[in-house]
């Protein structure tokens, strides 16, 4: 793996940073042109976009360091490199969404429309990162004969993060192609968060850097049924709705 990609003097640029903003540049590439097509200033996408992604890095940052407060507290400056890695997506998830409603109330736009826009965009982004992941040898899995060799943990372990990644970008595509098709406003979100559960409850099964709580589940694939579940509660909401 390849957690540093360069030094210049003092300067180290990590691998991990840079997927990071490669998810950002390409998701707003791909956010704004859709945003124009359905009539949205390219400036207020971009601007949703901005604080989306702020309140989703504050988020995801946040829940990490809950997670592993023991080692941030012995060390607490590493909370500021985010550059290393170190981003829980639950937490970038619920800090994004609550930003982007924050935005959406306040330029009154409406919610369900502009989350089917950005939903698409959610699973790309995520699936860009976990090649971060990769290259930092963080988010890894259990240890297997045929894996890939990471050698920041000297071991051939199952390569969980491009199974992530290869799981959201097939996501992705399957949004895009139902979000083509004649839904009701807010059903794509919802199907996102059917689908980005199901993918991370199955590959949690793989991971090693997680311990099982009850009956063999980990604390990620508790979250996930729960994604799941809101997904259900939400997508009925929206279906009464339509025919009431």
């Amino acid at each position: 793996m390849h957690p540093i990609l360069f030094q210049i003097g003092p300067f180290t640029v990590y691998s991990y940073g840079v997927m990071l903003g490669v998810a950002v540049l390409l998701c707003a590439w791909g956010f704004g042109k859709d945003a124009a097509k359905a009539g949205i200033p390219k400036d207020a996408a971009y601007d949703l976009l901005f604080w989306s992604v702020a309140g989703g890095i504050v988020g995801a940052r946040i829940f990490y360091v809950i997670l592993y407060w023991d080692h941030f507290a012995a060390s607490p400056l590493e909370i500021l490199m985010i550059n290393r890695g170190g981003l829980a997506w639950q937490g970038g998830f619920l800090g994004g969404i609550l930003a982007g409603t924050v935005w959406c109330k306040r330029r009154a736009y409406a919610l369900r429309p502009m989350l089917d826009l950005v939903a698409p965009y959610i699973a790309l982004g995520q699936a860009v990162g976990r090649l971060g992941c990769f290259f930092n040898g963080c988010c890894y899995g259990r240890p297997w004969v045929h894996g890939i060799f990471f050698p920041v943990h000297n071991a051939r372990l199952y390569p969980t993060q491009l199974y992530e990644a290869a799981g959201l970008f097939c996501i992705f595509i399957i949004l895009k192609m139902y979000a083509s098709r004649p839904h009701s406003r807010g059903m794509v979100f919802v199907a996102y968060l059917w689908l980005a559960a199901i993918e991370r409850f199955t590959v949690e099964f793989f991971r090693a850097d997680h311990d099982q709580l009850w009956w063999g589940l980990s604390l990620f694939q508790y979250i996930a049924l729960g994604i799941f579940c809101a997904g259900l509660i939400y997508g009925l909401f929206i279906h009464c709705q339509r025919r009431a």
